[in-house]
């Protein structure tokens, strides 16, 4: 949820040819699966569409690609912490450490996916400032 999110908004920004996403799993549970269907409606109502998502698992490869690896939840931080090559690489932090702090409501296990997008929504705000701010964009 949270990289269409991010990509809508960094679209509606003008800011697509500057700013790259893209979402992994921390698990090989789901790995070439689509997104949940019921994520699918939540963002189709908002007029986001997330239907060529394939799950795949984060590389150590992505924090050279990637300046900001964001976790969800803080089990899934600490297993990309175990993966990153160290200092000088990726800036890693939970995505609500930008208004706060606390995990995004996982939707599998609370059912919740609206409490989902409205953590997601504004997480994804308060990082988009940041990387502005501190990419002077």
């Amino acid at each position: 949820m949270a990289e269409y999110v991010f990509r809508d908004m960094v679209e509606k920004e003008g800011l697509s040819d500057r700013i790259a996403c893209a979402s992994c799993a921390t698990s090989a549970e789901h790995l070439g699966d689509p997104a949940d269907s019921r994520t699918a409606a939540v963002l189709e109502k908002r007029g986001i569409s997330c239907k060529d998502k394939r799950a795949r698992r984060i590389t150590r490869g992505d924090f050279s690609e990637y300046n900001y690896i964001i976790g969800m939840d803080r089990y899934n931080l600490e297993y990309i912490r175990t993966l990153s090559p160290g200092d000088g690489f990726s800036e890693t932090a939970l995505l609500m450490s930008y208004v706060g702090g606390g995990d995004v409501a996982d939707p599998w296990y609370t059912g919740d996916f609206e409490r989902t997008y409205r953590d997601v929504y504004r997480g994804c705000e308060a990082l988009l400032k940041r990387i502005r701010e501190k990419e002077g964009l």
